[in-house]
């Protein structure tokens, strides 16, 4: 079901088309196969764990290493939004401080207490960051590769039956 929704196309040329071939950018980095789309989640959902300005640059970086799909990456780095990030960064801070076996300090959300504990708070926020970007982002890279896989099959699987019950 998923590939009919991304295959189809239009006999004239359409705009998207049109602007891969003025800016000469290669195709892989917009296709929507299995791929580039889980290798999109999971540079996406990497860096969109850490706690760092300009997120969607660190993806950018990431372009030549990689053959992803960039529009996902981009909308995955925003699943640390400014209404998420607190709730985000505050269970990285927890999990690392927990690994540590380091103490909880109490968490104010004011700019006088992150300049007075951020040496406190700095290693166990990016262990913990490190934790959740690695683990979340593979599972759903995973996760999603599954689904894909199984989507198909069970496609093929219907069109066969299909097929049978004209014959």
């Amino acid at each position: 079901m998923i590939r009919r929704v991304f295959k189809r196309k239009n006999k004239k040329k359409s705009n998207l088309d049109s602007f891969i071939k003025k800016y000469n950018i290669p195709r892989e980095y917009l296709s929507s196969n299995r791929k580039a789309t889980t290798r999109g989640l999971l540079v996406g959902i990497f860096w969109g764990f850490i706690p760092m300005p300009f997120q969607m640059l660190a993806v950018v970086a990431m372009i030549p290493f990689f053959k992803f799909n960039i529009p996902i990456a981009f909308t995955a780095v925003w699943l640390s939004n400014p209404i998420t990030m607190p709730f985000m960064y505050y269970m990285e801070y927890i999990t690392g401080s927990f690994i540590l076996g380091s103490e909880v300090a109490s968490v104010e959300l004011t700019m006088q207490w992150f300049e007075n504990n951020l040496s406190n708070i700095f290693i166990p926020l990016y262990l913990g960051t490190l934790v959740y970007a690695i683990g979340v982002s593979t599972f759903t890279y995973f996760t999603v590769n599954w689904l894909w896989i199984h989507s198909v099959k069970k496609e093929k699987r219907y069109q066969k039956r299909k097929d049978n019950k004209k014959q």
